[in-house]
């Protein structure tokens, strides 16, 4: 085995597509533009791809560093890369940009050729099926036919669900991981409550804040510290923050006072700084609607029926946001289905974010995964 190393420096590129793309929500766009990044070389074959789908905040730059900026690192370099559990010795890894991102693929910061303005609040709601659908589109567009595997954690594990249900013929492996089938009310209502933040500043107007020189930046960071309290476990922020003061003592104040609080207030400004409000509102409002199950009468299995896939299914023994109940619903659901699939639970304190880490287990387990997936 190859000594574990970056994939080092990489250039996103530009995918253009000229055919309109029917969309969930009744909307159409004529045109759109999806950025993503390649990691490994592409066999003779083509069937050594892997497609790695993102997360709610994630974009296309998965692994490897940016010449300009080198301190700018994928943000699952920990996992792809020569001699790494996605090992691009083997596999040619394409790190793909949502639509309605904020990161240069089609979305509220694009132009919208109608308008010749950008799109704002005026871009069609998108589903996780419309990214399943654009992405099948750039492997179109790569000469690929057939995905060795699609993997993603967290709403990543639901477009990985989704490509063995909308295209079970052009995927070999589903790796699910810190995923769910559906959202619970209780994640549905935590993603209300940080999308009322946004849409309650004075600066939102309306999603048209870019006309005004100004963003939603107070009502995104609280969004923002909503979210990363579920993201974390109860056991991880006692360990880093516990009941500490910053002052030692009560100031009777409503100010920070305490560790966790100032620790909430820098996430969530920082994120202001570089995230997009309207895209946030798009991205969790796709979560929200991701039901597979629904259109069967809520049988997953029913709705997992058609996956010819092999799964992997990941879960994280203290992610509390998708518990590993809801992890072994889809191992239930496949299995009543008579379908393949692995499942792991791993035992890691930091919660939901234990997908993005370097956890000893969960990496031999993929490793040990991808290592088996014949190319």
């Amino acid at each position: 085995m190859n000594k574990a190393s970056s994939v080092g420096i990489v250039t996103p590129k530009v995918a253009r597509f000229d055919q309109p793309l029917s969309l969930r929500c009744g909307a159409s766009l004529s045109s759109f533009e999806l950025v993503y990044e390649t990691y490994g070389e592409l066999n003779s074959a083509r069937s050594n791809a892997v497609l790695v789908c993102h997360a709610l905040s994630g974009s296309h730059h998965v692994a490897g560093h940016y010449a300009d900026d080198p301190d700018n690192i994928g943000w699952w370099d920990n996992l792809i890369g020569p001699g790494k559990p996605l090992d691009t010795d083997k596999f040619f890894v394409i790190g793909v940009n949502n639509l309605g991102s904020c990161y240069g693929s089609s979305g509220p910061l694009t132009t919208n050729p109608a308008t010749g303005r950008r799109w704002g609040a005026d871009f069609p709601f998108v589903t996780v099926e419309d990214w399943v659908d654009s992405h099948a589109r750039l492997a179109d567009l790569l000469g690929i036919e057939r995905f060795a595997a699609v993997v993603g954690g967290s709403l990543g594990g639901m477009q990985a669900m989704s490509w063995a249900i909308q295209h079970p013929d052009r995927i070999g492996h589903a790796v699910v991981i810190a995923s769910a089938p559906k959202l619970t009310a209780q994640n549905i209502a935590f993603n209300e409550v940080a999308r009322q933040a946004i849409l309650k500043d004075p600066d939102f107007h309306g999603g048209h804040y870019y006309e005004h020189g100004v963003v939603p930046a107070r009502g995104l960071a609280q969004a923002r510290m909503v979210g990363h309290i579920t993201y974390l476990s109860d056991d991880s922020m006692d360990r880093k923050f516990g009941r500490r003061l910053r002052h030692g003592k009560p100031v009777y104040s409503y100010d920070v006072e305490f560790e966790v609080e100032s620790y909430l207030r820098y996430q969530g400004e920082k994120f202001a700084g570089f995230f997009d409000a309207n895209t946030y509102l798009l991205t969790t409002k796709a979560l929200d609607y991701y039901d597979p199950a629904a259109a069967h009468g809520g049988d997953l299995t029913r709705a997992l029926s058609a996956a010819e896939a092999e799964f992997l299914v990941v879960s994280f023994s203290t992610d509390w946001r998708f518990a590993p109940s809801r992890s072994k619903e889809i191992v239930s659901a496949l299995l009543h289905g008579d379908k393949r699939v692995s499942y792991a639970e791993i035992d890691c304190t930091a919660g939901h974010d234990s997908f993005l880490l370097d956890v000893p287990l969960y990496h031999g387990v993929l490793r040990a995964y991808f290592d088996n997936i014949r190319v």
